[in-house]
């Protein structure tokens, strides 16, 4: 009779889509990839704007015709915490699934790339450095943090002031890491599960850290991924501002190899 259950209960964990037993490093860098696009700066380019930092900073209307060509060509925002299940248990997603995060807490991600996130019944990560939180205009506020997370956005760490993850040691984990996520789980209530890499930079001596810390996953930019921790190096490409809506779409084809 035993030997029925689990046998039935295997059967179960098969038909939705899942392992008994979380994949490993090589069995999550064999699944097809799932594209993830990294936002920074949503506004007009100005004449002090350096050639380099343009990369970063992207034209409203530009934004706009990104999230217009995802909706358009079929594209369906998921949340880190499908993307997990799908890395590490083979849970089935959407068609065409695509991760859509934000970082530095700049305050036209809320005013610009919220709308239209809204409109094309997207949702997206925040990826939030604390010592940005009203920083100036140019930042969100405690209370727009929470209200994207209210409207069912995710709200992750990016440290407390940017400083590059190579360099942590001692008190480092806990300034950069720990009282910042503690101080974003104050703001939405809930537990600040994921993680995102300053200038996208790590380094395998780090990453045992993050476990220990209590995340689920964190991303980079677009290195390859740790062969051993493929969940805390999660690639992510750049919404470049030079980047039509045609040379994203493109990008999202070939830059993440086989797409789910």
């Amino acid at each position: 009779m035993l030997k029925t259950l689990i046998t039935l209960a295997s059967i179960c964990f098969f038909a939705l889509g899942l392992s008994a037993q979380p994949a490993n490093g090589a069995a999550i860098l064999a699944r097809k990839q799932v594209p993830v696009i990294c936002y920074h700066q949503i506004r007009n380019w100005r004449p002090s704007d350096k050639l380099a930092d343009k990369d970063y900073i992207i034209p409203p209307a530009t934004f706009k015709t990104h999230m217009k060509m995802l909706a358009d060509s079929g594209w369906h925002t998921i949340l880190p915490d499908e993307l997990v299940d799908y890395l590490t248990k083979g849970r089935q997603l959407p068609a065409k699934a695509i991760v859509l995060t934000f970082d530095d807490t700049d305050g036209d991600q809320f005013e610009v790339a919220r709308p239209e996130l809204i409109k094309y019944g997207f949702k997206g990560v925040f990826f939030i450095t604390t010592t940005n939180i009203a920083k100036n205009k140019h930042y969100m506020d405690k209370l727009q943090i929470k209200q994207l997370f209210d409207e069912g956005n995710v709200i992750a760490c990016h440290t407390q002031d940017h400083t590059n993850f190579k360099k942590y040691k001692d008190q480092d984990w806990e300034i950069q890491i720990d009282k910042p996520t503690k101080k974003l789980e104050k703001i939405t209530g809930q537990p600040v599960k994921y993680f995102a890499f300053p200038f996208g930079e790590w380094n395998s001596a780090g990453l045992p850290e993050l476990h220990k810390l209590g995340f689920k996953a964190a991303f980079q930019l677009s290195e390859p991924r740790d062969p051993g921790d493929p969940i805390m190096t999660i690639r992510r490409i750049l919404g470049c501002g030079y980047w039509s809506a045609q040379t994203l779409d493109y990008n999202l084809k070939h830059d993440f190899g086989r797409l789910h």
